[in-house]
């Protein structure tokens, strides 16, 4: 992907960066919202990190220009701000992510990719496997090893996105917008709790299970050994 920075510390700019590239992406830099915003609106990124406390001009100013010229490109907010008003602020300005400083590398790279990696409403298959779990999307029925398992509509949506893509992880925040659709301001205990109840259900009787999650990264449904869950 191409990637803006629009950051104004040098130092955190800078491992951004390097970052990104040894991920394969490019990425620019900007140190104040003005350049940055002329940047973007003249060669448009795929996606813009995108920094509160900006110089000239701040990032809740830099995106409401973005959205106003009609600028699609997906915007993750970097900011030391962590207040829930906040975040709540920059997703109704129209950011696609929000996460606050300090923050794990790790996980700022696996929001970029993975919000690189939407492209749309996915095409829904009528069915889904993985290993010995089925699904039915359609009767909206869920068997493992032939054995039903009851889900409310919540937990069946949150396994139903796990399932299209079994092998990736998603990030917390994708999976709210997923399933959540952001009725509510976020909240990752939200998705903690959810996914904790999809364990319960479909892997505490059974010797081998298959949601995992890497700290800092994210939730995945995979059938190998390959996908233990890290420290």
């Amino acid at each position: 992907m191409r990637i803006l920075i629009i950051e104004d510390e040098p130092q955190l700019a800078r491992h951004v960066n390097v970052a990104l590239h040894r991920h394969g992406h490019e990425a620019t830099v900007h140190h104040d919202g003005a350049s940055g915003l002329k940047a973007a609106l003249t060669t448009p990124p795929d996606l813009i990190v995108l920094d509160v406390n900006l110089p000239t001009i701040d990032g809740f100013e830099v995106l409401a220009r973005l959205r106003a010229a009609k600028c699609s490109v997906r915007v993750l907010m970097l900011t030391s701000r962590g207040e829930v008003g906040d975040r709540v602020r920059g997703l109704k300005a129209g950011a696609d992510d929000y996460i606050p400083k300090p923050f794990a590398m790790e996980e700022l790279v696996a929001r970029i990719e993975a919000l690189g990696r939407r492209s749309g409403a996915p095409v829904q298959a009528a069915a889904l496997q993985v290993a010995d779990l089925h699904m039915n999307v359609q009767q909206r029925r869920v068997l493992r090893s032939g054995e039903p398992i009851s889900l409310s509509p919540r937990e069946f949506d949150l396994l139903q996105v796990l399932m299209e893509e079994p092998g990736r992880y998603f990030a917390r925040t994708e999976l709210y917008d997923r399933v959540w659709q952001r009725e509510h301001s976020y909240d990752s205990r939200t998705v903690e709790m959810f996914i904790t109840r999809l364990r319960k259900k479909i892997d505490s009787e059974h010797p081998q299970p298959l949601i995992h999650n890497v700290r800092n990264v994210g939730y995945t449904i995979r059938a190998d050994e390959a996908a233990r869950d890290k420290p």
